[in-house]
């Protein structure tokens, strides 16, 4: 009995339906986005080690490795994933701090920790991940108490302050902006009010957006530079001008790419800074 059902559980396992139409989506973004790689980083590839492929060859190792967990993870019932919900924020929490502890730091901030000189891991990309994992669990969990502002908006809420006060000691503001949208999206979604979010932003979110400017005023310098890159065309707008110039060539992607020359050491790290240098 217990062979059958074990034979069931792997059989199952196996044929699984898969989502053609997901998965397709997902291999054209792929190859587009290894396309870009190529593209991108090929002058300075050649310029640091006489190889055009390096960051190229790296980046597809790792695309055929996450295709691969894709395929294993795809076969998983879902429903599985509901049981590990609550060690999911623990391990988030657990990677941001030891980030802080172990991390190195790369220009100005500590974001990544380096297994070895050539590899090296960003956690923030990983707790996204498992952040979503969290809410998808206690939000379904705690359904009946969404509605509340209490119970449901706020209690929900503080689970995601250490998460964000660890990301802003990197500091990685960015991340945190993307993982406070995602996990403020699916409250949503699940029944919190969409006033509770407008009321409380207004009276807490906007003073501490401010607190945080005053405290790095780099932050606005960003905004106001991306607003208007003019003002200082040959310093902090630099990125944001040569990128309008790659649109505004009108180049087709797959035909004239060869053609551009923002990449050509115009631009600092062009392969992982803007989509439209190489294009």
């Amino acid at each position: 009995m217990a062979k059958k059902k074990r034979e069931k559980s792997f059989s199952s396992f196996v044929n699984n339906p898969i989502d053609f139409t997901l998965v397709i989506t997902i291999l054209v973004l792929l190859s587009i986005g290894l396309v870009m790689v190529l593209s991108a980083s090929s002058p300075s590839a050649l310029s640091e080690s006489g190889n055009s492929y390096v960051y190229f060859s790296k980046q597809l190792v790792f695309a055929i490795l996450g295709i691969a967990a894709m395929l294993f993870i795809s076969k998983i019932d879902y429903r599985f994933y509901q049981k590990l919900y609550k060690h999911a924020w623990w391990i988030a929490l657990v990677l941001l701090a030891l980030v802080l502890v172990a991390g190195r730091t790369v220009n100005g901030a500590k974001r990544w920790i380096y297994v070895t000189e050539t590899l090296s891991i960003q956690p923030s990309e990983a707790v996204k991940m498992l952040m979503i994992l969290f809410y998808a669990g206690i939000l379904v969990k705690n359904r009946d108490e969404l509605g509340l502002y209490g119970k449901g908006f706020i209690k929900h809420m503080c689970f995601l302050a250490p998460i964000i006060g660890l990301l802003l000691l990197e500091p990685h503001f960015s991340a945190s902006i993307v993982i406070i949208g995602i996990c403020s999206v699916m409250m949503i979604m699940a029944g919190c009010k969409f006033w509770h979010f407008l009321a409380t932003g207004g009276i807490a979110g906007v003073p501490a957006m401010i607190l945080l400017i005053i405290k790095e005023p780099y932050r606005l310098q960003r905004v106001v530079t991306f607003l208007d890159p003019w003002k200082d065309a040959t310093g902090d707008g630099w990125q944001v001008i040569q990128s309008l110039y790659a649109i505004g060539s009108r180049r087709t992607i797959w035909g004239r790419s060869s053609e551009k020359v923002n990449k050509s050491f115009y631009t600092y790290q062009s392969h992982i800074m803007i989509l439209f240098f190489p294009y």
